[in-house]
């Protein structure tokens, strides 16, 4: 799952974004209305979280230029005004939900992940099947038969990657702008390692390479 944040206080996006990469989501950051409206218009995000008072443009006009170009990506609202009047500006401009600073970071993940969870039960089923191998995207388990296998938050955003298109070739770039961000300029091979990971827990012959394209996961 990749996230977007546009929140012009840097240390606060800083914080969300650490917490929510160590749950496992890539996430992209950016402090300017019209930088994350630029961004979103670009990206295949499954979420934004959306600061309302951004310079630039505001997070109530980023959205609804959004919605207006038919882009239906939840967007959670924060705010550090309060009000029913506010709540009701941004939920008709088309958000989804609103979180009022402070916040609790607990109760911002909650909401997060609640959020996804209503997009794909209102799509296809959350539960990818490969064979023996069941991987929950909502409730993020991973099952051989009726064995839990136990991942790491990366580990397990690798395998739903190619999850998410099993029997076809997944090229590592592709892995790499979705497990992690846009600004992530680190060794490309390092997804090599979580592969090898994946490979010691879920079987050797799960996880194929095909030389100089990607992986491919299949079924056994």
């Amino acid at each position: 799952m990749r996230l977007l944040i546009v929140e012009d206080e840097k240390r606060l996006a800083v914080s969300l974004a650490k917490g929510l990469r160590a749950e496992g989501f890539a996430v992209d950051v950016v402090h300017d209305g019209l930088e994350g409206l630029h961004l979103a218009g670009e990206g295949a995000y499954d979420l934004i979280v959306l600061d309302i008072m951004l310079p630039g443009m505001n997070g109530y006009r980023v959205c609804a230029a959004l919605r207006a170009a038919g882009n239906d990506v939840p967007i959670l609202m924060l705010t550090a005004k309060d009000g029913e009047y506010d709540e009701a500006e941004g939920l008709d401009t088309g958000a989804d939900d609103y979180l009022t600073k402070p916040f609790s970071y607990v109760v911002l993940v909650a909401r997060v992940k609640a959020l996804l969870r209503r997009r794909g039960s209102a799509g296809a089923s959350p539960v990818l099947r490969v064979g023996t191998l069941s991987v929950d995207t909502a409730a993020r388990r991973v099952h051989r038969g009726d064995t839990e296998i136990t991942l790491t938050a990366k580990e397990f955003a690798v395998l739903e990657q190619l999850a998410v298109r099993a029997g076809q070739i997944v090229g590592k770039p592709e892995i790499l702008e979705h497990v992690w961000d846009f600004a992530y300029d680190g060794d490309p091979n390092i997804i090599e390692v979580y592969i090898s990971a994946l490979r010691r827990k879920l079987g050797a012959t799960t996880i194929q390479t095909v030389r100089g394209a990607g992986y491919r996961l299949v079924a056994v």
